[in-house]
């Protein structure tokens, strides 16, 4: 019987957490490279694509081919600007998890089989190995409220320690702005990148939007926090 997160029904203007990890539990992403594919993907997929620049450049004989070769395989890359938003993500070694906004159905389902299909042509490649690179199809679940939203992105922040004992508050901020791969630094202004919409979160707060997102992320009460996300769990 296929998982409740397998069987998606997909509804227009809602926020999802897309999740899946690599197939036996083995690990997705090798090398500090590995994540920077991943995200230059998701760079390209959200950033707007300028078609009218792109077909100049691919047809302009002063360029060198390679210029116009990039050019063409960008014009005829999918993109899903103004369709899908990305509100907060985080990779781990053997898994990931991500929070998104669709503008309309199936966009997710479009996203999401476009960008890890290229990333495993990637992987596979690179790695000299074939087959499927995850266990399963990703799960997704619809978020139900703005409630959920917020401690969905805390849990999904909080992945780099979730299995450290980390014992003061200190340390575990410290091991959380310095792991490079998720949104966090984004979520803190430390990092900038047009395609990750933070705003839709720190929104809640008026005045010192970053300081207060990380004392919520790292002083909320873990108990009552998973309890409220946990129909969003495996």
């Amino acid at each position: 019987m296929p998982s409740r997160f397998q069987i998606k029904t997909y509804t227009d203007n809602t926020y999802h957490h897309l999740f899946n990890r690599g197939v036996e539990k083995r690990p997705i992403f090798l090398e500090d490279k590995d994540y920077a594919v991943l995200l230059s993907y998701l760079k390209t997929y959200l950033s707007p694509k300028n078609k009218n620049a792109l077909s100049v450049q691919a047809t302009n004989s002063s360029v060198s081919w390679r210029e116009r070769d990039q050019a063409l395989r960008l014009l005829r890359m999918n993109n899903f600007y103004g369709t899908i938003l990305l509100l907060s993500y985080c990779l781990m070694p053997n898994h990931f998890h991500m929070v998104v906004w669709q503008k309309h159905g199936p966009g997710i389902d479009e996203f999401m089989n476009s960008l890890w299909t290229r990333y495993t042509m990637y992987f596979n490649h690179k790695y000299h190995r074939v087959g499927t690179l995850f266990q399963s199809v990703y799960k997704a679940v619809v978020v139900s409220s703005d409630e959920q939203l917020l401690h969905l992105t805390r849990y999904i922040h909080q992945n780099p320690i979730a299995h450290r004992k980390l014992r003061t508050l200190d340390s575990k901020g410290e091991a959380l702005r310095s792991y490079v791969w998720s949104s966090y630094k984004e979520y803190l202004g430390l990092r900038q990148a047009e395609w990750i919409n933070t705003n839709t979160v720190l929104s809640r707060w008026s005045i010192n939007k970053e300081y207060e997102y990380e004392k919520f992320v790292l002083e909320t009460d873990a108990v009552d926090s998973a309890k409220l996300i946990a129909p969003l769990m495996i």
